[in-house]
């Protein structure tokens, strides 16, 4: 199995609303984290940092940090951001080196980033998230629909309805979910990769798409158990424009220019 988690720099066409790298801004929401099936981190005083354009990452004060799991290595290093001191993370069994990094200088001072594989699960209140914290200036809205749309690659259609379920995400080209029984079955070939979004979740599917030109891999996707914000998505099949022809109500629209592409 195949697991992702996309990280993408937003094209001129999809702007992003966050553009300033090291921005810092407070988080109000209760974030916790766990490890070897214990809460290690428990906060309500998270602080959200820009370390790459579109998508923050969280920095936790240390003293919200559960002291007994936190192992000095002993390590210090200067990075970009200043200089820090690095822990692993040990919960009975479980451990984990180089897990994460304290910083000691100012606007840092304090607050500790974890490396991406450190901790088992994150949560925002009492909903999991995956792959990186959510943006505050990021949004996604799945709406019904009764365009008609139809996938087509190398002249053999892929799926064809006029019940799709339109996802929109800032930053993203509008992304087209269909009915498992609009689709072209014998076109598609079940894989077992699997990607994680903040916004969606962790996704149950992927298919290839094979025609008489070729096969192209991973091009269509689904989300068993989205994210309740997105529940209308739930079961559902999109395609990547990027790579396949698509029509809206009998309109072609150009593949759009993504780091998808």
């Amino acid at each position: 199995m195949t697991i992702r988690c996309y990280e993408w720099t937003m094209s001129s066409d999809y702007p992003g609303s966050i553009n300033t790298v090291n921005q810092m801004a407070p988080s109000p929401r209760h974030v916790r984290a766990t490890l070897g099936g214990r809460v290690v981190v428990d906060t309500t005083r998270a602080v959200y940092l820009w370390e790459h354009p579109n998508f923050p990452q969280y920095y936790i004060p240390i003293t919200d940090i559960a002291a007994d799991v936190l192992v000095d290595e002993n390590h210090e290093s200067r990075l970009s951001r200043g200089l820090t001191r690095r822990f692993g993370l040990r919960v009975g069994d479980v451990h984990r080196p180089a897990a994460a990094r304290l910083h000691t200088e100012e606007p840092y001072a304090g607050l500790v980033r974890f490396e991406g594989d450190a901790l088992d699960a994150w949560f925002e209140e009492d909903e999991e998230i995956f792959g990186h914290p959510r943006s505050p200036y990021h949004r996604v809205d799945a709406l019904r629909s009764s365009r008609h749309v139809r996938v087509e690659l190398d002249g053999v259609t892929l799926a064809e309805s006029s019940c799709p379920v339109l996802l929109f995400e800032t930053g993203l080209p509008t992304r087209y979910y269909l009915s498992r029984t609009d689709l072209n079955m014998a076109a598609l070939e079940h894989t077992g990769t699997q990607t994680l979004c903040p916004y969606k979740g962790r996704t149950s599917d992927y298919w290839t798409v094979r025609t008489p030109a070729g096969a192209y891999a991973d091009l269509a996707w689904s989300y068993a158990f989205p994210a309740p914000a997105v529940a209308a998505i739930a079961g559902l099949v999109a395609f990547y424009n990027e790579k396949v022809d698509l029509y809206v109500d009998g309109q072609a629209l150009e593949r759009p220019d993504t780091p998808f592409s």
